[in-house]
């Protein structure tokens, strides 16, 4: 699939709360989110997924299954905290979604990653090429649905005012998105290439590629800086309390 995607810009831009996460090495409880980006011609872009649901029925058994209490704990996730529910709040049901944009497959993001089968699905090269998405840690249950795919190797603009970036280091084919709103301006979804301000501090030690994590956030930061873009990162707990969260949109 060659040219744009969209035909509409940017009109508005929710995010959507997929749950609350607590990281035990740190303490650090961050906001899970996914986004819902609807273009002036009416399309609709989800961008990411949030947990599997089935840490929504049982939190406990899904953590001991997957492992995932060696790194952290799910803290608060509801049928609420779905994604039908979240688009619910802006008034869109799962069918009326036109495009997908994953920024990477851990755990955290991917928990749709065969629903909204109607919608191409946006994703870097690397990242589809793996042989299973990357989940967590050596935990890969998922395999890759048939569904129809957009592989990019590079960044592309998709439509009109939207520019999916290729930032990786935190997963190999690791995406962030720039979108240009009529009221707010442009904004930066880093994702988890950025995933809070203190990560460039922190040199990106967690990162699966430390050096290359650093170079696209660097790029990132300062095609933010050139446009004056409002960043909004991963898992900030800082910022998340203030994001305005769906219903609520940025416009």
């Amino acid at each position: 699939m060659s040219g744009t995607l969209l035909k509409g810009r940017p009109a508005s831009l929710h995010i959507l709360d997929y749950g609350l996460f607590r990281v035990h090495a740190n303490g650090r409880i961050i906001g899970i989110c996914g986004y819902l980006i609807t273009t002036d011609a009416g399309e609709r872009v989800l961008v990411d997924s949030g947990f599997p649901a089935k840490y929504v029925r049982d939190a406990a058994a899904a953590s001991a299954e997957d492992r995932l209490g060696e790194f952290g704990e799910v803290l608060a996730l509801t049928a609420d905290n779905l994604p039908d529910v979240q688009l619910a709040l802006c008034g869109v049901l799962p069918d009326q979604i036109n495009l997908m944009i994953q920024t990477h497959t851990h755990i955290d993001h991917i928990g749709g990653l065969a629903d909204f089968a109607q919608a191409p699905m946006v994703i870097a090269a690397a990242e589809r090429a793996l042989p299973r998405p990357l989940y967590w840690s050596a935990v890969q249950p998922l395999e890759w649905p048939q569904r129809e795919y957009v592989v990019l190797d590079g960044d592309r603009q998709i439509g009109p005012g939207l520019e999916v970036l290729l930032a990786p280091g935190h997963a190999p084919g690791q995406l962030a998105v720039m979108l240009d709103l009529p009221e707010t301006g442009p904004v930066l979804l880093t994702s988890d290439a950025i995933s809070r301000p203190a990560e460039i501090d922190e040199a990106f030690a967690t990162a699966s590629d430390p050096t290359t994590a650093i170079a696209s956030a660097d790029r990132l930061l300062a095609l933010a800086d050139r446009r004056g873009a409002f960043v909004v990162y991963g898992h900030c707990p800082r910022q998340w309390p203030n994001l305005r969260k769906a219903p609520e949109a940025y416009r």
